[in-house]
């Protein structure tokens, strides 16, 4: 987990990072070891049923979404995510093709491809402080 904690390390308010990858890439297991590196020792699931799940560590709050089940734009509106969005926060979004539209752009995207002896690693810089981030990592 070297690439969660160089991460965590470099985690700033206001980030977005899409993660992209199929089912069992390890997405979540990713959100989990930047938490573990940010000191937070409760359990960290996949927000796969509640579509968001919210953390505090090192001072900072966090929110991992997972919108493979989000059915359409009444869901997202309804459940008040949009106010989630307000700057201090850093948000790792699993599935973000299912929200365009409703979702910032990222700072950073990261897919993940299983392949038949581990697994392959890309992240892609979309904005400033994403490619700060990436060049110290």
């Amino acid at each position: 987990m070297a690439l969660a904690q160089r991460l965590a390390a470099r985690l700033k308010p206001g980030m977005v990072i899409y993660l992209r990858g199929d089912l069992g890439a390890g997405k979540t297991t990713l959100v989990r070891g930047m938490l573990n590196a940010l000191g937070y020792g409760g359990r960290v699931k996949s927000p796969t049923y509640t579509l968001v799940e919210p953390y505090h560590a090192a001072g900072l709050d966090l929110r991992h979404f997972d919108l493979y089940r989000l059915r359409d734009e009444d869901e997202w509106e309804a459940a008040g995510f949009r106010d989630e969005f307000d700057g201090q926060n850093i948000f790792f979004i699993e599935w973000p093709e299912n929200a365009q539209g409703l979702i910032p752009h990222a700072d950073m995207e990261i897919a993940f491809e299983i392949l038949e002896q581990g697994r392959n690693t890309e992240i892609h810089a979309n904005t400033e402080i994403g490619k700060q981030c990436l060049k110290q990592l």
